[in-house]
């Protein structure tokens, strides 16, 4: 049982280092991704993905922490200097961004590895005892401080966060991994299309969360061996991971329950019907990631609005939000909104209905218009009349683009708009 006395989780957490992988594309998400990297997509009414693991790094108490950017970064670096830039490197704490700057090679960064092989010399100037390397592209609540003292305690040279998922969801998505029962990592595959179950459940597997404990010194010495091997993708869960687990001690640390002994939660929001789901799940009375716990908030930066706004009572003009999540600058003008997650500055005009939608911010949903499970970017202006998501073959002879689960995705270039916004 890790030690988990303050004194020594803050000493720990102190001495660690974490890099936050948010170069990623996220080519599932389609057209919602062309004008901004993944970690920069909205979610939960004010948020930003980049803003979970940011929260659990300052939450946890690990108050150094460098963030590498690669992809269609502009919306990502502007809203980390706004949100998070109010960090006082002399008190021992900084929230840094650390962009593809060629530092060790010619080339941008080529995979997850050669992301901090690249940053070697900054983390090395940090000196900490530990890295812990956090994908930048999942929506969840953790301590890592837990991490960390099963890290220290059993002696490992690296420690994988893991999650049990159900196989179907795994495959071809998740690294999976294969342990004893003391949880040292026997096997590891990257994205198998057939992954291999649990000992004691054939529906489910142990995933790798992309999250990652290293000895520093150990860490460095395997950037170096995988930067000369000519084959290597530059990727841990490829290249790194496969390449120690027989000769060096990697162990899993499963992910069951956050701090509150609550079922934990974990979600990659990589295609349009997760980062759909994702967001109805906020909606339910209980919803299975709490947004309101005082006591482990996630932060952001959000512009100074008015309060949201329901207008008219009449009989056929009602303006009405019904298990929904609406946020501030809103205004809801005459209209229904059920089961719906509204970012900051959206218009709903009269007798228009809107139903299981997710809605950036800026946009505009004009009159006389329907909209059921959708997703409409930002800056969207939906015409008068409009009617979306009740016949997808007619959706799709528009421009929209329909998941396989039904879900519609509206940007402004389909409508015609100029694009470019983030």
């Amino acid at each position: 049982m890790p030690n988990s006395s303050p004194r020594y989780i803050s000493n720990i957490t102190r001495d660690t280092y974490a890099i936050i992988l948010a170069g990623g594309r996220g080519s599932r998400l389609h057209e919602l991704t062309a004008w901004r990297a993944k970690p920069s997509l909205y979610f939960g009414g004010k948020f930003r993905i980049i803003d979970f693991p940011l929260s659990n790094c300052i939450n946890s108490g690990i108050r150094r922490v460098g963030v590498v950017t690669q992809y269609k970064s502009h919306s990502l670096i502007r809203h980390i200097m706004r949100g998070w830039g109010h960090f006082k490197k002399e008190l021992g704490e900084s929230v840094e961004i650390l962009p593809a700057s060629q530092r060790f090679s010619e080339s941008w960064y080529q995979g997850t590895a050669d992301a901090v092989f690249q940053n070697m010399d900054i983390i090395r100037q940090e000196m900490p005892k530990y890295v812990m390397i956090l994908s930048g592209d999942h929506v969840y609540r953790m301590d890592y401080a837990g991490i960390l003292a099963a890290h220290a305690e059993s002696g490992a040279d690296m420690t994988v966060s893991c999650f049990e998922v159900p196989v179907a969801e795994a495959a071809g998505a998740f690294g999976v991994v294969q342990v004893d029962e003391n949880q040292r990592i026997l096997g590891f595959e990257e994205k198998p299309e057939v992954p291999k179950h649990l000992p004691d459940n054939p529906e489910t597997c142990l995933a790798s969360m992309g999250n990652y404990v290293f000895n520093t010194e150990f860490l460095f010495e395997q950037l170096k061996k995988d930067a000369k091997n000519e084959s290597s993708e530059r990727d841990f869960g490829k290249d790194i991971i496969p390449a120690i687990i027989q000769e060096h001690n990697v162990f899993a640390y499963p992910f069951c329950s956050d701090f509150n002994d609550q079922k934990a939660y974990w979600r990659d929001v990589g295609s349009l019907d997760s980062f759909w789901q994702a967001n109805m799940e906020l909606l339910t009375p209980t919803p299975p990631l709490n947004l309101y716990d005082a006591k482990w908030p996630i932060w952001t930066y959000q512009e100074q609005l008015p309060p949201a706004k329901f207008v008219f009572d009449d009989d056929d003009r009602r303006g009405m939000t019904l298990d929904s999540i609406v946020s501030g600058g809103c205004i809801i003008s005459g209209a229904t909104v059920r089961r719906s997650v509204l970012f900051n500055e959206v218009r709903v005009c009269s007798y228009s209905l809107v139903e299981g939608a997710v809605i950036l911010p800026d946009v505009v949903v004009q009159r006389h218009c329907k909209i059921k499970n959708a997703i409409l970017d930002r800056g969207c202006i939906i015409p008068e009349g409009t009617v979306i998501g009740y016949d997808h073959d007619h959706d799709r002879k528009r421009g929209f683009r329909v998941s396989e689960k039904g879900v519609v995705l509206v940007t402004r270039d389909m409508l015609g708009l100029p694009v470019g916004y983030e």
